[in-house]
C-alpha cells in the first residue's frame, strides 16, 4: 500500500488577531525559586556552581564522591575548587581542569602540607552549602571558607582562613582534571606577584582525541611570602617552572604550583582564575578585562549575573493558582539548568574561527533533542540559532554534523545522527539566520556518506540502510568502523533522521529528496517481527509483537524484548553492546505502530505494563515521550495521569530530585514542558496538550514579542481535576489533541476546562497528532 503524505500541523478555525489580557505576575523574585543542588546527589549529576547562562567559567568545589558535575551532596570530601566543568553528563567526570586548594600547613612547614588529592580531601560543613544563580558557598571541616562567583571566562573566589592563626596560608594548583586524564601538563609561577600560568592536555571525558586548556590565576588581598611547584608530596622554593607527564608507565604522576601569603585582610585571600583554550596569556586578558577590581567586583558580578538569568527567564510568568513552592522551585529551576549547557566558546576555539559565536558542550544530542532544544528555541531562540550555526560549522570543518561533541573533542554516536532532528526542528518553527541550503546540504552527508569512524559521527552500515532498508545483526560493514551493535535501536533512528530530512527537503521545495527519504522513514517496520512474545521470570506477558535483530540474509535472530531495561542485565554503548540502546519510538508513524500492536486498546495495555511493571526507566530520556503516546491512541488524559506518577515522585525539589544524570538539562526541559501542559515532538510542528501544572503560565515570544497564554479553569492544586474537559484556542473551541509553534508565535491562548473524570475531547481519530504512513504489505 503506498504511503500517504504526512500531515502538516496547520491550525484551523484560530482567530488570528493577538488577545488582549491582564498577565497574573508573580511578585516575587524567580531566582527565589531556583535551586542548583536539585539533582547534586542520587546521579543527577548537575552543576551546582556559579554560572552565567550558556557561559564557559563555571566554579564550584570539587569533591571525590559523585563528581561528575564537581560537587555533590553526598558528604564527601573537597578536593579543590576548579573553574571549569559540565553539567548533568553521564561517563566520566567531564573538566574540572586545574583546581586551586587552600590550607594552612601544620607547623607553618610546606612539606608539611597535604598535597596530593588523597591526602588534601576535606569534608566540609553540609549545612554550610550555599548555592543559587551566579554564587556558590561552603565551609571546609577545616575552617577555611569559601565563596566564588564568575564572569563569563574567568572565576573569582574568596578564601578566608581562620582567625587567630599567624601562619602563612597556602594556596596550591593542581595539573589535574576531574577524570585524571591529564596527558601533559606545564605552570609557572611569578616569585614576584604569584601569578600561576600554564597549560595541560587532557582527554574528553566522552569521546575521542584530546584537548588543550590554559590557565592564569592571579591573587589579591595579601602579600606573597614564598612560592614554587610541588611533585608527588613535596614542595619546593625552586625551580619556578614544572612540566609533567603522565609518568613512568603511565603512573599518574600528581604535581602543579603553590603560594603562600602573608598580611591577609580579614584573613580572606582573592583568587581570580581566568580559562582559555587558546592560550594563556588570552587567559590573563579575559579576566583582566571582565574582573578588573577583583576586590571590589565581587557583587558587581553577582548582581550581574542574577540579571542575566532574569533576563533569560522573563520570557515566562507563572499564576501558581496555590501549586506548592516545591513544584514552582522545580518548574524554575529545570528551566535554569536548560540554559547552563551548550557553552558559548566564541573565540576559544583554537582549530578554526569562522567569525561567528561558537557553542561547544553539545553533551549529548541524543538527550537534549527530545526537550532541552525545543524549549530554548521556544524562550532563546536567538541562543538557539546560534547554537545550529555551531552545529552546520562544525560539519564545515569537520565534515559531519556531531551527535555528541565537548571540550571541542568529538563525543560518542549513539544510534543516529540527531543533530538531524534539531536543524529539522528549527526549520519548522520558522527560525531564521540560519543557511538552510547549508543544513540540508549537512544532513543530507549524515543519510548517504558513511564516515571511516562513524563511532563519532555520522551513520555506519549506510550501505546495508540502503540496500536491505534495515541495519543488519553483525552487520559486514567494510567501508567503516564502529561498535557493530544496536541493529534495532540505529534502525528506528536512522529512520526518524530521514523523515526529519524528508521534512527539511520538503519544506525547501525539493520534493524529488522529499519522496526518497519519507520512503526510507518506513524502514523500521522491517524490523517488527508480530509473531514475537515475552517473558519476565518466565511468566508470559501476554503481548505479541516485537522488534528483533534480522542478520543479512532476512532470517531473524533474538533478543530478549526486556533485555537493556531495568528487569534484565543492563546494557553499555561500549562494554556490553545490544542490538537495544536507548532509542526513540517511532514518532513519525506512531498510528502505524498502534496497528502493528493491534488496535488502540492493545496499545493502551502495553503502555500501562510498561509504566508499572519496572520496565520504565525515567531516568532516560527516550521514556520521556511514552508519557504522552496515550494521545495518538485517542485518550490524551491518561497521559496526564501517567505524568503525574513521574512529578513529583521522581522529579522533585530534593537534592536528590532528578530520576537519573540531567543530560545538560534534559530532565529539567521535561520537567517544564510537563508543568507548562506541552510537549514538543521534535522534528514535528506538534505540542500535544495535556493539563497543566499551575492555574496560568505566559510565555513572550523573543522574537515576536507577542505572549501566549495558557490558562484553566477549575483548577486545583491538589490535582484531583487533571483531566482536560474541553478546550478553546483564541476563543474558538478546539477539539484536537495538539498544537502547533504558532500558538507561540503569535501569541495565542489556550483556555482548558479540567475536570475529575476523563471526557471525549482529543479522543477522535482526526483529533490525534499527526502520523505519517500506514503498515507496509
Amino acid at each position: 500500500m503506498a504511503p500517504r503524505r504526512f500531515l502538516r500541523a496547520t491550525p484551523h478555525s484560530i482567530l488570528l488577531s493577538p488577545l488582549i489580557f491582564s498577565l497574573t505576575v508573580l511578585c516575587a523574585d524567580v531566582l527565589q525559586f531556583i535551586d542548583p543542588l536539585i539533582g547534586s546527589t542520587n546521579g543527577g549529576n548537575v552543576f551546582a556552581g556559579a554560572t552565567k547562562p550558556y557561559a564557559l567559567a563555571k566554579p564550584v568545589a570539587d569533591v571525590d564522591g559523585q563528581n561528575t558535575g564537581g560537587f555533590a551532596t553526598d558528604g564527601s570530601s573537597v578536593t579543590g575548587f576548579s573553574a571549569v566543568h559540565d553539567s548533568g553528563t553521564g561517563g566520566n567526570p567531564s573538566l574540572g581542569n586545574f583546581p586551586l586548594f587552600p590550607q594552612i600547613c601544620p607547623g607553618d612547614e610546606v612539606n608539611d602540607c597535604n598535597f596530593l588529592i588523597g591526602e588534601r580531601a576535606t569534608h566540609y560543613v553540609e549545612e554550610s552549602v550555599t548555592a543559587r544563580p551566579g554564587y556558590f558557598g561552603v565551609e571546609l571541616e577545616s575552617g577555611v571558607k569559601a565563596s566564588m562567583t564568575s564572569s563569563e571566562h574567568a572565576a573569582l573566589y574568596r578564601f578566608e582562613f581562620p582567625a587567630g592563626d599567624d601562619s602563612h596560608p597556602l594556596v596550591l594548583l593542581d595539573l589535574t582534571d576531574l577524570w585524571k586524564s591529564r596527558q601533559n601538563a606545564s605552570i609557572s609561577v611569578d616569585a614576584d606577584s604569584g601569578r600561576l600560568k600554564g597549560n595541560g592536555t587532557f582527554l574528553p571525558s566522552f569521546g575521542a582525541g584530546s584537548y588543550v586548556m590554559h590557565f592564569c590565576v592571579d591573587f589579591f588581598g595579601g602579600e606573597v611570602f614564598d612560592n614554587g611547584v610541588w611533585v608527588n608530596n613535596r614542595g619546593g622554593t625552586e625551580p619556578k617552572e614544572l612540566y609533567v607527564t603522565r609518568g613512568f608507565n603511565l603512573f599518574y604522576l600528581e604535581a602543579g604550583g603553590w603560594v603562600r601569603f602573608s598580611g591577609l585582610t580579614n584573613n580572606t585571600l582573592t583568587a581570580r582564575v581566568g580559562i582559555s583554550f587558546i592560550s594563556a596569556d588570552q587567559a590573563c586578558q579575559r579576566a583582566e578585562e571582565e574582573i578588573p577590581e577583583p576586590l571590589d567586583d565581587f557583587d558587581r558580578l553577582l548582581t550581574e549575573t542574577e540579571d542575566a538569568w532574569r533576563e533569560k527567564l522573563g520570557p515566562i510568568s507563572v499564576n501558581a493558582g496555590g501549586a506548592s513552592e516545591e513544584l514552582q522551585t522545580s518548574f524554575w529551576s529545570g528551566l535554569y539548568r536548560a540554559m547552563i549547557s551548550p557553552q558559548n566558546y566564541t573565540g576559544e576555539n583554537p582549530y578554526w574561527d569562522s567569525g561567528i559565536p561558537y557553542f561547544d558542550s553539545y553533551y549529548c544530542i541524543w538527550d537534549s533533542f527530545r526537550v532541552q532544544h525545543p524549549l530554548l528555541t521556544i524562550l532563546d531562540p536567538s541562543a538557539q540559532v546560534e547554537m545550529v550555526n555551531s552545529l552546520l560549522d562544525i560539519y564545515q570543518h569537520e565534515g559531519w554534523l556531531p551527535d555528541c561533541h565537548m571540550s571541542l573533542s568529538n563525543g560518542w554516536t549513539q544510534d543516529g545522527s540527531n543533530a538531524d532532528v534539531v536543524i529539522a526542528d528549527a526549520y519548522i518553527k520558522n527560525l531564521t539566520g540560519i543557511d538552510w541550503q547549508l543544513a540540508l546540504e549537512a544532513v543530507i552527508q549524515d543519510a548517504e556518506v558513511e564516515p571511516l569512524e562513524w563511532a563519532f559521527h555520522g551513520r555506519g552500515g549506510l550501505k546495508s540502510w540502503k540496500d536491505l532498508s534495515y541495519i543488519p545483526y553483525l552487520d559486514f560493514d567494510p567501508a567503516g568502523f564502529g561498535t557493530n551493535s544496536r541493529s534495532i535501536s540505529r534502525t528506528l533512528e536512522y529512520a526518524y533522521n530521514d523523515f526529519c530530512l524528508a521534512t527539511l527537503a520538503q519544506g525547501l521545495g525539493r520534493d524529488d529528496l522529499y519522496n526518497t527519504y519519507v520512503q526510507r522513514s518506513a524502514n523500521w517496520q522491517n524490523l517488527w517481527k508480530s509473531d514475537q512474545d515475552s517473558l519476565i521470570n518466565g511468566n508470559d506477558t501476554g503481548f505479541l509483537g516485537f522488534f528483533q535483530p534480522k542478520y543479512q540474509n532476512g532470517t531473524w535472530g533474538f533478543q530478549d524484548p526486556i533485555a537493556c531495561s531495568v528487569l534484565a542485565d543492563f546494557c553499555s554503548l561500549t562494554s556490553n553492546p545490544s542490538e537495544t540502546f536507548e532509542a526513540s519510538l517511532v514518532p513519525q508513524s506512531m498510528s502505524t505502530l498502534i496497528g502493528l500492536m493491534g488496535n488502540e486498546e492493545s496499545f493502551i495495555n502495553r503502555l500501562d505494563f510498561f509504566h508499572t511493571s519496572g520496565l520504565a526507566d525515567i531516568s532516560n530520556e527516550p521514556v520521556f515521550s511514552t508519557v504522552y503516546l496515550y494521545h495518538y491512541a485517542g485518550r490524551p488524559g491518561l497521559s496526564t495521569k501517567r505524568l503525574h506518577t513521574y512529578i513529583p515522585s521522581a522529579f522533585n525539589a530534593t537534592h536528590g530530585g532528578l530520576p537519573g544524570n540531567d543530560d545538560s538539562g534534559s530532565m529539567g526541559g521535561f520537567v517544564v514542558f510537563g508543568m507548562m501542559g506541552l510537549f514538543p515532538v521534535a522534528g514535528q510542528d506538534v505540542y500535544l496538550i495535556s493539563a497543566p501544572f499551575f492555574q496560568e503560565i505566559n510565555i513572550t515570544s523573543p522574537l515576536t514579542g507577542k505572549t501566549a497564554q495558557i490558562k484553566t479553569t477549575g483548577f486545583d492544586a491538589s490535582y484531583e481535576n487533571i483531566y482536560i474537559q474541553n478546550v478553546t484556542v483564541n476563543g474558538q473551541p478546539w477539539t484536537k489533541s495538539w498544537i502547533g509553534h504558532a500558538f507561540f508565535n503569535e501569541g495565542w491562548s489556550i483556555e482548558l476546562s479540567l475536570g475529575n473524570q476523563e471526557s471525549d475531547w482529543g479522543t477522535k481519530l482526526e483529533d490525534r497528532p499527526p502520523s505519517w504512513g500506514e503498515a507496509m504489505v
